[in-house]
């Protein structure tokens, strides 16, 4: 059973303190931590301070935070031109996600812009792993690159760039992740990242992508290009700034807002070949203009499934191919690679299950792979999504590792977890570190490996008591966040409307939910090829002719199929604009639905 949680509401004063909002919008807003005159404003009108904007090319479109407000980019900018004009090679070192991938095309479009040799490097997730590694920077140097630019990536690599500057190479670090705890840590060469509380950029939740769009912006700015070539080159990059700050789940306010706003423009424009083959072949947007969420749930989990199942060189090669037989090829197999990811993932969340004792569900699930299993460890993250989020508990996935040339088969052990809001779960992590050998991540998230079977039937353990200790006493269900609480008869276009202009949704911006009391079940429509959508129209149960309106759950006719005409009910919901046939109108999304408590 979820639990509903109404956010408080905002104090008088601040619901009539803009007469040009209305007062849902202003809870909304408030319910964001927007409060004082500055953020409301460039949240409702899409501005930045003055006095921080870099204007490139004379367009407000490309008005953005100034990059120079980061203490080495000056530096940084010089450094790469200096390259340049001695000819010398540029290798931009990425990483295998979406944000990674498209944060090295961002960099690499912006360098060829400006005649620079540069290539780009991808590490393979499986042989490799995050980050510079020694072997690659081998490899690097072996081949006569000179500089190294890191995008989405470095910060933690203090030793691998002391091993990369000993060859001779030249290190830029781009990088938007938590920096290590002491800066005696940090890696010893010029450093791009908002997360740096002591630099004088504004905005700290750029994703790797938007710092890497910010040193493009920077190289641009500098360069002896035409205006109108400056303003082609950026607007290029802003669909795969959309893209990669999406499928990275970083915070949707601030700059982010404003970058995905201007880049979902850019990526309804069709201009990037690759994009448009693997729009048709996911049937994106069905000719609709595509929203965040089409990026979040079809787009970057496709450009993802490059790495999953193979290597990430497939997503990079779809972004800058110009071939469309080709692009429409390798669209293809991302589509395909991205159907096996779903049902490998599908088969180890069965096996998973087999592992869970139902009637006593531990306060933390970990779910081990057999010695004959070996699970995927590309998808082991999804999986522990997938099961956190159906038995709202932590969860660990943890797959085995055989170590080559061993005839005893040896392993060792990778492990991806996932988190509720009860737990900090990276806290947990390293509090049982000791058995582990490598470990990261946030509150909610985190990877780790072990080198035995022996050290990690240890941290099984402390884990555990670990985790029996923080969430003893709690009752752990899932939990809706609703944003305000709506009088059916007021749900129109109008709202609608007035709601959609928060959009993009994402991360800290989430698409708001709302409640509405004892609503009246009037009528009822299945829907689909199996009837397995459900419609209901509502009305206010005190108005016995109210038109009411249309609520639909897609796939939910199972889980409502108890409902009957003439119920009372509370439902949650989003609020939605639904067009259809040339006709738009108010829609609610159910998101919970159940009896009101006197329904009778």
């Amino acid at each position: 059973m979820k639990q509903w949680k109404l956010c408080d509401k905002a104090p008088a004063d601040f619901l009539t303190s803009r007469p040009d909002l209305s007062e849902i919008v202003l809870q909304l807003l408030y319910n964001r931590g927007l409060t004082d005159d500055l953020s409301l404003e460039s949240f409702c009108r899409d501005i930045l301070s003055v006095d921080q904007v870099l204007d490139i090319a004379g367009t407000p479109d490309l008005r953005f935070y100034n990059p120079f407000l980061f203490r080495d980019m000056e530096a940084a900018t010089d450094l790469i031109i200096d390259h340049i004009k001695n000819g010398r090679k540029i290798v931009v070192y990425g990483d295998y996600d979406a944000d990674g991938v498209t944060a090295s095309v961002v960099l690499l479009e912006a360098l060829k812009a400006l005649k620079a040799n540069v290539e780009v490097y991808l590490p393979d997730r499986v042989t490799e792993g995050y980050g510079l590694n020694k072997t690659a920077i081998d490899s690097i140097a072996s081949q006569g690159f000179s500089l190294v630019v890191t995008v989405d990536n470095g910060i933690r690599n203090k030793d691998e760039v002391v091993y990369a500057q000993a060859k001779g190479l030249d290190i830029i670090i781009t990088d938007h992740h938590i920096l290590p705890d002491s800066k005696d840590d940090l890696p010893p060469c010029l450093i791009i990242n908002p997360a740096d509380k002591s630099d004088a950029y504004p905005w700290n939740y750029l994703a790797g992508v938007g710092v890497s769009f910010k040193l493009a912006s920077a190289l641009v700015y500098k360069s002896k290009l035409p205006l109108d070539q400056k303003k082609a080159v950026l607007e290029k990059a802003l669909d795969l700034v959309a893209i990669g700050t999406i499928a990275d789940m970083v915070s949707l306010l601030g700059e982010n807002r404003l970058l995905v706003k201007r880049g979902l423009n850019i990526l309804n424009q069709n201009r990037r070949l690759g994009l448009n083959e693997l729009m048709k072949i996911s049937k994106s947007n069905n000719n609709k203009k595509l929203e965040a969420w089409n990026v979040g749930w079809q787009i970057g989990p496709r450009l993802n499934a490059a790495s999953r199942l193979g290597h990430a060189n497939n997503a990079f090669a779809l972004l800058i191919e110009e071939n469309s037989e080709r692009a429409a090829e390798m669209a293809q197999e991302l589509n395909q690679r991205n159907l096996d990811r779903q049902k490998i993932t599908e088969e180890i969340i069965a096996q998973v299950e087999e592992q869970i004792d139902k009637d006593n569900i531990p306060p933390i699930i970990i779910g081990l792979a057999s010695e004959s299993q070996a699970w995927n460890e590309g998808v082991i993250g999804l999986v522990a999504g997938k099961i956190c989020e159906k038995y709202y508990r932590p969860t660990l996935i943890i797959t085995r590792i055989t170590e080559e040339g061993e005839a005893d088969a040896k392993f060792s052990f990778k492990g991806s977890g996932r988190s509720i809001e009860e737990i900090n779960l990276i806290a947990s992590i390293v509090e049982a570190s000791e058995f582990l050998d490598k470990y990261g991540g946030h509150p909610m998230a985190c990877g780790f490996s072990v080198a035995s079977e022996e050290r990690l039937k240890k941290f099984q353990e402390k884990i555990m008591v670990i985790a029996s200790a923080k969430l003893a006493g709690l009752e752990l269900s899932p939990k809706l966040k609703i944003e305000a609480e709506l009088k059916i008869e007021n749900v129109g276009m109008e709202l609608a409307e007035e709601i959609s202009m928060l959009a993009p949704f994402g991360q800290n911006n989430a698409q708001p939910k709302f409640v509405s009391y004892r609503l009246r079940v009037d009528e009822i429509v299945t829907l689909g090829f199996d009837s397995q959508h459900i419609k209901i129209r509502l009305s206010a149960s005190d108005k016995v002719f109210a038109k009411g309106i249309w609520a639909i759950s897609f796939g939910g006719a199972e889980e409502y199929k108890a409902v009957r005409i003439g119920d009372l009910v509370d439902a949650v919901y989003y609020l939605d604009i639904n067009e259809f046939n040339g006709r738009r109108e108010a829609q609610l999304r159910l998101v919970d639905l159940k009896p009101s408590p006197d329904n009778n």
